[in-house]
């Protein structure tokens, strides 16, 4: 039994009341564009530009596969930038989404949710551009965040 929630709607929009933080992958090579990224862009510029500028840095900072950065693009709602795929494209060393740099920065993530008393919302992470597979991603969310007692919702966009 799944302690996720699923609907169907824009993981943009999270539903429900209190704080909320909406969790998605990003890639280590600072490119942003294509995917979720861009649903997220056009509802609020901060973590794009935030993402952009923290990869820009990274020689002086925490970016890297597992990494994650919260941005605040509302009173009561972040949106948390997690390094989670390496590269853009699958290529020879098999699809970009790297399941132990989810599993390190949904730990974050759990942690900063339960500071906030934040639920947690997000599309199918890794599953998308990133190749990945639901099947390994739902177990590492439910140990990470559900198993924790953080209330996690996942959409399905239309």
């Amino acid at each position: 039994m799944s302690g996720i929630t699923y609907v169907r709607g824009d993981a943009t929009a999270p539903q429900g009341k209190g704080v909320k933080v909406i969790a998605h992958v990003c890639n280590d090579l600072g490119g942003w564009g294509k995917g979720f990224v861009v649903a997220l862009s056009r509802r609020w510029p901060e973590p794009e530009a935030a993402y952009r500028r923290w990869h820009r840095e990274r020689a002086g900072n925490d970016f890297a596969l597992g990494a994650v950065q919260f941005v605040q693009v509302g009173p009561y709602l972040w949106v948390a930038n997690m390094v989670g795929q390496r590269g853009m494209r699958t290529g020879s060393k098999g699809v970009p989404v790297r399941y132990e740099a989810i599993e390190t920065a949904l730990g974050a993530v759990a942690v900063r949710a339960g500071e906030l008393r934040a639920s947690v919302h997000m599309p199918r992470i890794g599953c998308g551009l990133a190749g990945g597979k639901w099947s390994r991603v739902e177990p590492i969310i439910e140990g990470c965040l559900t198993g924790e007692g953080v209330s996690v919702t996942v959409y399905d966009h239309d």
